[in-house]
C-alpha cells in the first residue's frame, strides 16, 4: 500500500532588487549574491539624480514579483541632496557617508571621525595593496567575510546618515535572516 505524503509546499525566497550608482557597489552586491546564494538582482550605474520612482516601477514591471520581494537603494551620501531624493522613493536605503569604502574600512578598524571618500580609498590601499575602486580583490573578499561581525557592530555604533556612517550592515543582516530561514526549511 502506498503511503500518502503531505506536501510541505515550496518555500519562496524573496528577490532583492538593488538599485545602485557605482561599480564598487555592484561588485560588492555580486559578492554578497554568491556568498549568500540568495536571488539578488542588481540595476546599477544609475546616478542618484536620475533615480526616480517611475524608473523603479518600469524596471519592476518586467519582473515576476512576490510579496516577499524587497527593493533596496544603495548609494553614497557624498553628493548634496541625495538623501532627500532617495527618501522620496519606495525602497530600503543602503547608504554610506561618505562612500561604500567606509563599510569596507569598518572591517579593519573603528571609524568615528569624519572622513573623506579619498581617505577611505587611501586607507584600503594601505591594508590591501591590490585594492582598486570597483574591484574586490581576493584578499579584501577574505577580510570582508572574516570580519563581518565586527563591521556590523562598528556600523551600528555610528549615527545614521552622518559622516561617517553606513547602513550596509542592515542589508547584510537582512541577508543573514533570509539565509537562516532558508537553512531551517
Amino acid at each position: 500500500m502506498a503511503s500518502k505524503r503531505k506536501s510541505k509546499g515550496k518555500r519562496i525566497n524573496p528577490t532583492f532588487y538593488v538599485f545602485c550608482e557605482g561599480q564598487s557597489e555592484e561588485e560588492y552586491v555580486n559578492f554578497l549574491r554568491i556568498k549568500y546564494r540568495i536571488p539578488i538582482e542588481i540595476n546599477s550605474k544609475i546616478t542618484g539624480g536620475k533615480m526616480s520612482q517611475r524608473y523603479i516601477n518600469n524596471y519592476l514591471r518586467t519582473k515576476t514579483k512576490h510579496k516577499k520581494d524587497q527593493i533596496f537603494l544603495m548609494y553614497d551620501l557624498d553628493v548634496d541632496g541625495i538623501l532627500e531624493r532617495l527618501n522620496e522613493l519606495d525602497g530600503k536605503l543602503i547608504v554610506s557617508n561618505p562612500c561604500i569604502e567606509l563599510w569596507f574600512l569598518l572591517h579593519f578598524q573603528d571609524q568615528r571621525a569624519n572622513i573623506s571618500s579619498d581617505d577611505c580609498v587611501r586607507f584600503l590601499r594601505q591594508v590591501c595593496d591590490d585594492y582598486s575602486k570597483g574591484r574586490l580583490s581576493h584578499n579584501l573578499k577574505r577580510r570582508l567575510v572574516q570580519s563581518i561581525t565586527e563591521a556590523v557592530e562598528r556600523a551600528e555604533r555610528l549615527e545614521k546618515y552622518e559622516n561617517p556612517s553606513t547602513t550596509v550592515n542592515d542589508f547584510v543582516t537582512e541577508l543573514d535572516k533570509v539565509k537562516q530561514t532558508k537553512n531551517e526549511s
